[in-house]
């Protein structure tokens, strides 16, 4: 990897550090390090990708590398220290981080988009910047190229990272995700920061068992192994009879699906290769074994079939226990707001689902763009929600109302639904165009459950069990919040009006070339949110730079772009194909002092990512 001219890096200073022991971390101290800052946000799926992908690189070079997360947050429940606390557990982060609530080292080191990495060298100067994820292999031979140079010069230090992980409280559920009311009256519940599955008795507190060892793994059988489970699905009778299995487990960070057998707590992997998605979107039906998936987050019944919150992709999948057999249902994978035809729609971190008891709706709880969306008929609708950076907790008409990061939802027989409004800590019911606050208070509710008797129990995360709503909670439904409305504070790309040249710079990964073997070798798709903002250039073509024009008439909006590349092994007997696919969403002002150019970088991907 070529490294970029050198730029001294800004101090790092932000509210307060966390995983250092109260320590306060200067570039001084970090000296004769190499340091990769991590600029991330916890509500961010493509950050926690980046999590775990850079778990093998920080233990490969401990002695060399020291990662710091930068938390630069964009929604206003992560700006809450406690909350960020919380979610350093919840995710295993085990190396410093940095709070920054209002950005200012996201400014002062030019981040564009959520995640990204940028590479101090020992002598503490930038040498590279990178968007997106799945960049784990250019970064080890960019370590590898950095600890060369400096040892030869003597500026390099080697030494254990100056981290101290605190140790979490013990409880019996620790952030569990979501929870399944089981025939028996008893509850299942994917305890995920304690990598199981729990039962629990009729008053949702007792343990009845626990399925799983506890380890992250992704082993089968009795003593099986999961890496943060989410969702829970509980198969039809006769389908279970001929599938073997009883429920469908969301295993989010392994990227599978898994069947329980209830009777004898056995599981078995039945969806994913195990592989992280990085492929091209088509409707077709797959061996669900060989498919790639990416952070399936929920899982329910409808259409006769499974159909999978493919949180990773900003997809919904489907999965035929039966056949065994899985495919995209619905999406492109471009992370926005839109409705339509179900190959049509965007879709942003889908996170929770729930069928109508009629089965003629599924309801879906659109984390990233704050909205409560459904299926019905072979399109989606939205029902609340405006876009990925409009959110706040205000009930009323639904076209006004704001939610704030939703995790949950739970259709009711009366045509209802209850929405887990996690970030807002709430419990709000969507019900004839009117949106109401059932109850707050709450620790980031992630699921809601209805029992056979009629009670809502909600799956209170952040406190680390499930609460049952009061007796009249429901009946006492119409309370209103007038509410506070939020847009994410990340700064604007200033742009001018008119003819504006959108210029994607590709870098192939070292080894590798552009490769027209089966078409053309690049490919980019540029859309508007809101459509007026963009006069011309919207749409796809396979050349990477594209002038667009942009509306004087429309001040701010955010530019949907999405790239890839196609690549190939050079000088190999037998060269192996690569696919580089990245999605932007670039919130824009336009101003008569505005650049006249965006350029992108889309960096290529090796054959381990």
């Amino acid at each position: 990897m070529n490294l970029s001219p050198r730029v001294r890096a800004p101090e790092l200073r932000g509210r307060a550090w966390l995983n250092t022991g109260g320590r306060e971390l200067t570039l001084a101290q970090l000296k004769g390090h190499c340091v990769l800052l991590h600029f991330w946000t916890f509500c961010c799926i493509n950050c926690l990708h980046v999590l775990d992908e850079l778990r093998p690189l920080e233990e490969r070079y401990a002695d060399v590398l020291v990662t710091i997360g930068v938390h630069s947050p964009k929604f206003e429940h992560e700006k809450d220290a406690d909350a960020l606390a919380a979610a350093v557990e919840r995710y295993g982060v085990d190396h410093p981080v940095l709070d920054d609530p209002e950005l200012g080292m996201w400014q002062q080191y030019t981040a564009k988009a959520w995640p990204t990495l940028t590479v101090l060298d020992p002598e503490g100067y930038v040498v590279a910047n990178m968007a997106g994820e799945g960049h784990a292999e250019g970064l080890a031979r960019l370590v590898e190229e950095l600890v060369r140079v400096h040892e030869a010069r003597g500026t390099l230090r080697r030494g254990d990272s100056p981290h101290a992980v605190p140790h979490p409280d013990s409880t019996p559920l620790r952030f569990p995700g979501k929870a399944l009311a089981l025939p028996g009256g008893h509850f299942l519940v994917a305890d995920s920061t304690h990598q199981s599955l729990v039962e629990l008795d009729a008053d949702n507190e007792t343990l009845v068992r626990r399925i799983g060892t506890g380890r992250r793994g992704r082993k089968d059988g009795t003593e099986p192994e999961f890496s943060e489970p989410g969702g829970l699905c509980l198969l039809p009778p006769d389908v279970a009879e001929v599938a073997g299995y009883d429920v469908v487990v969301a295993d989010t960070v392994n990227h599978l699906l898994r069947g329980l057998t209830l009777g004898t707590g056995e599981v078995r992997t039945v969806a994913g290769s195990g592989r992280q998605w990085r492929g091209t979107v088509d409707f077709d039906a797959h061996d669900s074994l060989a498919v790639d998936l990416s952070s399936p987050w929920d899982v329910a019944w409808y259409d006769g079939k499974v159909i999978v919150a493919m949180a990773g992709i900003h997809q919904l999948w489907w999965f035929d226990p039966i056949k065994r057999t899985a495919g995209v249902y619905a999406g492109t994978t471009v992370e926005a707001l839109k409705d339509g035809p179900l190959p049509e729609v965007w879709m942003a971190q889908p996170s929770g689902l729930s069928a109508a008891p009629g089965g003629e709706r599924l309801w879906i709880a659109d984390s990233e763009s704050s909205a409560v969306r459904w299926v019905g008929s072979g399109e989606m609708h939205t029902a609340v929600g405006r876009g990925l950076f409009d959110f706040g907790h205000v009930d009323g008409p639904a076209e006004l109302a704001l939610l704030q990061h939703p995790l949950g939802v739970l259709a009711l027989a009366d045509g209802s639904v209850l929405v887990a409004d996690t970030y807002n800590g709430a419990v709000r019911r969507v019900a004839d165009g009117q949106v109401s606050t059932v109850a707050d208070g709450l620790r980031e509710p992630s699921d809601l459950v209805l029992t056979a008797d009629g009670d809502v129990v909600v799956v209170e995360s952040g406190a680390h069990r499930l609460v049952r709503l009061g007796a009249g909670t429901l009946a006492a439904a119409g309370v209103d919040v007038a509410g506070v409305r939020h847009r994410t504070e990340r700064p604007p790309t200033m742009l001018a009006p008119g003819a504006v040249e959108l210029d994607l710079i590709f870098e192939p990964a070292p080894g590798q070339k552009l490769d027209e073997s089966f078409g053309p070798s690049t490919r980019l798709e540029v859309s508007a949110s809101p459509p007026e903002l963009l006069l011309q250039g919207a749409g796809v073509s396979t050349d990477l730079r594209r002038r667009l024009v942009l509306s004087a008439e429309v001040t701010e909006g955010v530019l949907q772009v999405v790239a890839q590349a196609a690549t190939c092994d050079v000088d190999a007997e037998f060269p192996a194909c690569h696919l580089t696919r990245q999605d932007w969403g670039v919130p824009i002002r336009v101003t008569g002092d505005g650049a006249a150019r965006l350029p992108l970088i889309l960096r290529g991907m090796d054959a381990s990512d």
